[in-house]
């Protein structure tokens, strides 16, 4: 038996190799070659599997990351411990388990199997549940192991390809092998450059760059570019510490100074956007899926991970309309964003609106304190302190029931105070940085009830009971067109009136009541920009006023300059307040890239790119110096500046030198050039003599110059004579 084998192997062999034969003579009769003039056995391949040939998947293969594929059975889970019943119960027990699991993900079809005993019909004890993907077996494994299903079943859930793992533990066991400690690189590196610069990331058409600026070279300096690097958009975190990108997969982040390595990846296919809580411990992402029926509405998947593991910590699904109340529209009228972060930096609550109800969670356990959201009737917007766990909410006028704000305090719900309004259509809430003011814009209706006119109510968190007070403004009719708080300040300022020159007034809070500092007529602006660090605002015009920049000092209540940014659409201060950035990005064809200024207005450098997407400072996080040393600092400024003064000055010094260099540079190129024209002029004076038959018409002295008197009629006027017939 086994010789026929061996004979078949070489019968085929032989046969294949008389097939490869036919077909080598038959090109060659059709390229007119004649083999037996060739010594087939002298030639010879070239080395490798490819015989030098690349492969058409030659660049894939090159790819710094080689495509990942899915393998094994990671999308497969086992529950265990599940209720041994009788043939006439499987339905019901099947039933039971499909109901808790499709609840976490779409079971395949077929994908639920419960293996029985083939001589008592009874289950096994076990099942096999298969999901649609890898990271829905994981999700399910995480939330039902140890589900009690009553007292005597709790389930112990394990991935199928985690068994491969429990047979490869050894029998005996043996110490676990202890590397030594290599520590990571500091993410908060950037922080230390000696020249006290800060980092801002840009992007524009397949190029992302993250750069310093260097307003002494004035120009900015190149950290790290990477092209694809985000298949939509980038976004620092809220510290400062990661640069998120996002992906068809997922999202990821990336940290460092100047080597931005890859931190962690969330997988979350077709994610929309992003958020970061505002310590960093979480990100939310978000992403929505057409239905497979017209009749339905899209569905919503919202993953909240750990930063710094990337497990996932809780996700919600659902239609569209669950999660499209309040807010500003987003994907599919989805509000971004959905959650909301309360409790200052420590993450501790995150909160979103529904029907009648703000839901609250806590961090901790990620699930709703008290286990019961926060009743609510008709609440349609709701705002958390930027520094404390208080919520702010609006419910409008419905009947005879009056509109209110209403502070709550997180997390024992107790209410802090209320203000009801009556004859108001509309409400918008504005808190300053610091978490000290809470100013409520209203829109009241007049007597008419056919139109409104705006005015605020003032609430001071900070004092006893939260007091209140109403201001509006001179002219009842003004529309406010823009509100926004100084940072860490106790001022606001207002654009109001009508375009397109309306009136920008500032106020302030420090003296008890509200008092008006200044009203500033007829500017072309409808934007506010205060710097981090208060004192000072743009006034800025965008859109429709073609880029109007006016650099205004509060304190002094002047004007400190003027300026233009044609066709500007976004402005960025940098987190110390000294520089601001204003940009064109893609939404215009034409003038796309980033001015960089001074805080009083002084334009630094421009940098053009074309299909300009993005500009985002790098946010610094919050000192660590005391007030008392930053006001120590604030009082002895003179001596600090003299170092940086000196600098400065080294700095100007250097760049006057360059400037030196290269003006001298220039005078030498073009003097080089004019010797070298003036050389070519002597050699091919011969030749120019020779072709005007003798005649030298280089020389001035050939010349004869002659004056020319040129008569020009400069006025013609006609007039009519009286004629006499008496006259001799």
């Amino acid at each position: 038996m086994a010789a026929a084998s061996v004979m078949d192997v070489a019968s085929i062999d032989l046969v294949a190799r008389a097939m490869d034969m036919a077909s080598i003579e038959l090109v060659a009769s059709n390229l007119g070659i004649d083999l037996s003039t060739v010594n087939l056995d002298s030639i010879v391949l070239p080395p490798g599997e490819d015989f030098g040939i690349p492969s058409d998947d030659e660049e894939i293969l090159q790819r710094e990351e080689p495509p990942e594929f899915e393998a094994g059975f990671g999308n497969v889970i086992i529950v265990d411990n599940l209720p041994v019943v009788p043939q006439e119960k499987f339905d019901k027990l099947e039933g039971v388990i499909r109901k808790i699991y499709s609840q976490i993900g779409t079971i395949r079809e077929g994908g639920l199997w419960m293996p029985k005993d083939p001589q008592t019909e009874k289950t096994l004890g076990y099942c096999f549940i298969e999901y649609n993907t890898p990271q829905e077996a994981e999700l399910a494994k995480e939330k039902t192991h140890g589900y009690k299903l009553d007292r005597a079943h709790v389930f112990t859930v394990n991935l199928f390809d985690d068994f491969d793992r429990f047979m490869r533990v050894p029998d005996e066991w043996t110490p676990a092998e202890i590397k030594p400690y290599t520590p990571g690189e500091n993410l908060q590196q950037w922080l230390t450059d000696e020249k006290a610069r800060d980092q801002f990331v840009i992007c524009a058409a397949s190029e992302t760059e993250v750069m310093w600026n260097d307003p002494r070279q004035l120009k900015p300096e190149l950290v790290y570019r990477r092209t694809f690097w985000t298949e939509s958009f980038v976004q620092w975190s809220p510290l400062g510490t990661y640069l998120a990108t996002v992906h068809r997969q997922g999202a990821a982040v990336w940290g460092g100074a100047n080597t931005f390595n890859r931190l962690m990846r969330y997988a979350h296919p077709q994610v929309k956007f992003i958020d970061f809580s505002p310590g960093e411990k979480f990100l939310v992402t978000c992403s929505d899926h057409e239905p497979n029926n017209p009749r339905d509405s899209h569905r919503v998947v919202l993953n909240i991970f750990d930063v710094r593991t990337g497990k996932v910590m809780r996700d919600f699904k659902g239609n569209a309309d669950e999660f499209s109340a309040g807010g500003a529209g987003g994907v599919a009228g989805v509000s971004w964003p959905v959650f909301r972060w309360g409790g200052g930096k420590e993450d501790k609550y995150f909160a979103r609106i529904g029907k009648n109800v703000i839901s609250v969670y806590e961090t901790e356990t990620f699930t709703l304190i008290d286990k019961k959201s926060l009743k609510v009737d008709n609440v349609v917007d709701f705002s958390w302190s930027p520094t404390d766990p208080i919520l702010a909410y609006f419910v409008p006028e419905i009947g005879n029931q009056p509109a209110k704000v209403s502070l709550v305090q997180i997390p024992g719900k107790e209410e802090l105070r209320q203000k009801n309004f009556y004859n108001i259509g509309d409400c918008k809430m504005y808190w300053q940085s610091n978490g000290e003011y809470l100013a409520a814009k209203v829109d009241r209706y007049t007597k008419t009830k056919k139109s409104t006119y705006p005015g605020f109510e003032l609430f001071r968190i900070k004092e006893r009971d939260i007091p209140s007070e109403a201001l509006e403004l001179e002219n009842k009719n003004d529309k406010i067109l823009a509100f926004a708080w100084e940072p860490k300040g106790h001022r606001f300022a207002v654009i109001h009136g009508d375009n397109p020159r309306p009136d920008v007034s500032f106020y302030s809070m420090k003296t008890g009541r509200v008092s008006k500092l200044t009203t500033l007529k007829g500017k072309q602006a409808n934007a506010l920009f205060w710097s981090p660090a208060g004192r000072f605002i743009i006034l800025a015009g965008l859109k429709g006023f073609n880029g109007q920049l006016e650099f205004y000092n509060v304190d002094e209540l002047e004007t400190m300059s003027t300026n233009e940014h044609f066709m500007a659409t976004d402005i960025e201060w940098d987190p110390t307040g000294r520089y601001v950035a204003t940009s064109v990005t893609s939404v215009h064809e034409m003038e796309n890239g980033f001015n960089m200024w001074s805080f009083h207005g002084k334009l630094l450098y421009r940098l053009p790119r074309d299909h300009f997407i993005q500009f985002l400072w790098r946010p610094r996080p919050p000192s660590l110096l005391t007030v008392e040393k930053e006001e120590e600092i604030a009082k002895n400024l003179k001596k600090y500046s003299k170092k940086y003064e000196a600098e400065d000055q080294d700095a100007s010094l250097l760049l006057s030198e360059q400037d030196r260099e290269k003006r001298k540079q220039l005078l030498e190129e073009w003097e080089g050039w004019v010797k070298k024209w003036k050389r070519m002029h002597e050699e091919e004076k011969a030749i120019r003599q020779m072709l005007r038959d003798g005649e030298a018409s280089d020389e001035e002295e050939v010349y004869e110059a002659k004056e020319v008197e040129v008569e020009e009629v400069v006025e013609v006027t006609e007039e009519v004579l009286p004629y006499e017939f008496d006259q001799e």
